[in-house]
């Protein structure tokens, strides 16, 4: 097992893992053997936006209910400041940064993982477990950009992958083809309506919300940020698609989906599972159902954040009906942090009022200062957990080898290879976690959760179309966390010494080649 993890022993069904790698704060724990995990991960959710880390002008009592459960961390992180880079962390237990092809995908994206590197889907599958993943995915499908058949079934995909069942949103909300993809085939597919999709020519014939907009009957884009092009359920998206017929989704209807097809999944296993639950009520284009339409005074954004909470609560409500809630661990977290305006004019600026989803931190979605990355996480397991808050300096990319020391899988050495174990963090018994954690937008970070450096680069220091500071500069920027949480005030100048040793550990950490497996 990586960084020295040994499965002494076995003794019923209990395992005790000793964890003698030398990180601090580790110990003993005994353990239930192999838990359900259950990983929910919202899209664009910020620090801020849950009753549980401050929020009240939106109520969200499933997720602080949670919370009150089982431990919230208030130093937990994101590998990276969009949904496609953070997402591919978490399931390889590798930087994304490390590669150059991890960007926001496009919607006709080939597969970002490769079916040759191992995942926690992998893994989760040879220690026994059922493997699902439901809802948002955007790491693309097929083997290579646009050459895709959508009209039968997509390989490679997440079945490549370790997952045994899949039910995902094709590319993104925002992007087409908007249909649902049931184990890598169109979900409901009609026959009579073929579909295409282009991301570089519009179909003859298909209208388009910039030419169109009397046809946006229930979003409109926002002025000069590209989601004008094809019209499906009275919203416009990016990218080009025509046919599609009863396979498209309904954008009212995706969270109801998400949470049904959750529950089935969760009813239907009959040996310990692992779930991946990726929200998408967030993310834009918001639209919610007419359950919570108007019900936060926030506007849709506001709205969306009720029935991300609502779907958290089925999650659980199908967990306990079958009686499997004690012995189940949920993580729940967000892929990146949040923004207002990201391309639809659903009110989120002007209706936000006092509320901050960003929480105390600085930018958001896109930015390398806190807020693009230091995201809500919690831990729930109520057989084993005790709730509490934890400042433990944690980080997504530690989950994959962290949850194989969990279920007692040994990793090779080419696998999750930045990935530590912090499972002693994740379950409380450690409180002071990582070393220190590497953040990615335009540009890298390093914080040890006192200090924090950015690296300097030549981008642009403000997203005009998202209203976000992004943290570029071309300068090099230190930030004393614990005296200086907003990140207000560089004092790179002040403590050259303190520059040059995040510097050195960051250059160790981008020197390193790897194999990947």
């Amino acid at each position: 097992m990586k960084n020295n993890l040994l499965i002494s022993c076995s003794i019923g069904s209990f395992v005790l893992v000793s964890c003698t790698s030398g990180q601090k704060g580790k110990s003993d724990l005994v353990l239930p053997q192999k838990p359900n995990v259950i990983f929910i991960v919202a899209d664009d959710l910020g620090y801020g936006d849950l009753g549980c880390y401050g929020a009240t002008r939106v109520q969200t009592p499933h997720v602080d209910s949670l919370a009150a459960s089982g431990i919230r961390f208030t130093d937990a992180h994101a590998v990276a400041a969009t949904s496609t880079p953070s997402r591919y962390s978490l399931f390889t237990g590798h930087y994304s940064w490390r590669r150059n092809d991890t960007g926001i995908a496009p919607g006709d994206a080939g597969m970002i993982i490769r079916p040759e590197q191992t995942t926690i889907a992998d893994m989760f599958k040879q220690a026994g477990y059922m493997t699902g993943a439901i809802g948002k995915w955007h790491l693309g499908l097929g083997d290579t950009t646009g050459s895709q058949d959508w009209n039968g079934t997509v390989i490679p995909g997440p079945r490549e992958i370790g997952f045994d069942y899949s039910y995902l949103m094709a590319a993104t909300g925002d992007r087409v083809p908007c249909v649902w993809m049931e184990n890598q085939s169109v979900a409901n597919y009609d026959p009579s309506a073929p579909i295409y999709v282009s991301y570089s020519t519009p179909f003859p014939g298909e209208p388009l919300g910039r030419e169109h907009p009397e046809m946006l009957t229930k979003l409109r884009p926002s002025p000069n940020q590209g989601h004008s092009d094809a019209i499906v359920n009275g919203i416009s998206r990016i990218g080009y698609m025509k046919g599609g017929g009863k396979a498209l989704w309904q954008d009212e209807n995706i969270a109801d989906t998400i949470a049904a097809k959750a529950v089935q999944f969760i009813r239907q296993a009959d040996k310990p599972f692992f779930l991946y639950v990726g929200t998408n009520d967030v993310h834009v284009p918001r639209y919610p159902h007419e359950r919570f339409r108007d019900k936060s005074g926030m506007g849709y954004r506001g709205d969306a954040i009720m029935q991300f909470d609502w779907t958290v609560g089925q999650i659980i409500q199908a967990l306990k009906e079958k009686d499997i809630l004690e012995e189940t661990l949920v993580i729940l977290t967000s892929d990146n942090g949040p923004v207002l305006d990201d391309g639809y004019m659903d009110q989120a600026v002007e209706l936000v009022g006092d509320h901050k989803p960003w929480g105390r931190f600085r930018g958001g979605k896109y930015s390398i200062f806190e807020a693009g990355t230091r995201i809500p996480f919690i831990v729930s397991w109520p057989a084993q957990i005790k709730p509490a808050v934890s400042g433990a300096l944690v980080s997504h990319i530690d989950l994959f080898t962290s949850m194989a020391t969990l279920v007692g899988e040994e990793l090779s050495p080419n696998t999750a290879i930045d990935s530590q174990d912090h499972l002693a963090a994740f379950l409380g018994t450690d409180t002071i976690g990582r070393e220190y954690v590497i953040e990615a937008a335009s540009s890298l970070s390093i914080t040890d959760g006192e200090w924090k450096y950015i690296t300097p680069n030549n981008y642009p220091s403000y997203y005009e179309y998202t209203q976000i500071e992004s943290g570029n500069s071309t300068e090099e920027q230190l930030y004393h966390l614990s005296e200086d949480i907003g990140e207000q005030n560089n004092v790179a100048s002040k403590y050259p010494e303190k520059v040059a040793e995040l510097k050195a550990l960051l250059k160790q950490e981008t020197a390193k080649g790897y194999m990947l497996e």
